[in-house]
């Protein structure tokens, strides 16, 4: 990391006389997670090009940034992240960038922070995983595209269409999950999946979320954490739990284990998108193919 820090700063220095300028009359535009791509594509549509730095599967707690990633930052016009410490050991980059009149944007800064759900294990003090909240994510789209208007004033009134557009498809995601959740018995909303990324679906949408590892990947499920969860879904009668794409599998197949273990059976209910989209060009590759293929997943599991 500092061999990246010390390239960051050396480039930082080469460009910061230059102006910043559109690359054939579209903004070039950085993003970090394959939520925030997929939101500031559907923003900026056919104005800008965008490139992100993580792929599908990929876990932002602990990705690193590599030189061709710096190069990407600083020759960027824009750059887009979840914000909160969710990109980990990439927040210093970010940082710097922002410290360097860089244009970065946390889209998180945007929320209200009262409404937030606390967490110990962030430097933010609050659980990052503020995108399995519609609401949230439509605020992120609110302020996407004011930050581009500003930018790019030109296309303003285009960004601006964009922005209306999607949160009217935001909004018809809201209604279909929720009607789809409501198919699923109250007493069987408890989901246990491999880390605590889904706090804030619960919150929303009306599930108790138990994870096996902390809110960050970085914390390790211990054998008393294997042991005392194993426990919880016999006394609850839980039908299913939740491998999640950007998180080894292991830590749940040990949980399925004990749960036999001690004489009852648990089935894995199938692997949920937690903190990356699914492969681009399929419909878990966007947000919204990725919230509905959760939900129904969900809620066919545990039924």
């Amino acid at each position: 990391m500092k061999k990246i820090i010390s390239l960051l700063a050396i480039t930082l220095i080469f460009t910061a006389c230059k102006d910043e300028s559109k690359d054939n009359g579209k903004l070039n535009i950085v993003t970090t997670t394959t939520m925030i791509t997929d939101l500031v594509q559907n923003i900026g549509g056919d104005m800008i090009n965008i490139q992100g730095l993580m792929g599908s599967g990929v876990d932002p707690h602990l990705y690193k940034a590599s030189e061709g990633d710096v190069s990407k930052l600083v020759n960027a016009d824009i750059i887009f992240y979840s914000g909160l410490h969710l990109e980990g050991k990439l927040v210093e980059v970010l940082e710097k960038m922002e410290s360097s009149q860089k244009t970065t944007i946390a889209l998180s800064n945007a929320l209200d922070k009262n409404t937030l759900i606390g967490s110990e294990y962030f430097a933010s003090n609050y659980d990052p995983h503020v995108w399995f909240d519609i609401n949230y994510f439509q605020q992120f789209a609110k302020k996407t595209a004011a930050v581009l208007s500003k930018k790019d004033p030109e296309n303003a009134q285009t960004y601006e269409a964009n922005k209306n557009a999607y949160i009217v498809k935001l909004e018809a995601l809201q209604n279909n999950i929720k009607q789809t959740i409501e198919t699923l018995p109250k007493e069987k909303r408890i989901l246990v999946t491999a880390h605590d990324a889904f706090n804030y679906f619960g919150k929303a949408y009306g599930f108790e979320v138990v994870g096996l590892q902390g809110i960050s990947t970085a914390t390790e499920a211990g054998v008393q954490d294997v042991q005392k969860l194993a426990t919880f879904i016999i006394e609850k009668n839980i039908k299913a739990i939740f491998i999640e794409s950007s998180v080894p599998k292991r830590t749940i197949e040990a949980l399925q284990a004990s749960v036999k273990s001690k004489g009852h059976d648990v089935e894995i209910g199938g692997t949920l998108y937690s903190d990356a989209l699914g492969n681009a060009g399929t419909p878990e590759g966007t947000y919204i193919g990725m919230f509905e293929y959760n939900v129904n997943t969900i809620v066919n599991a545990l039924k």
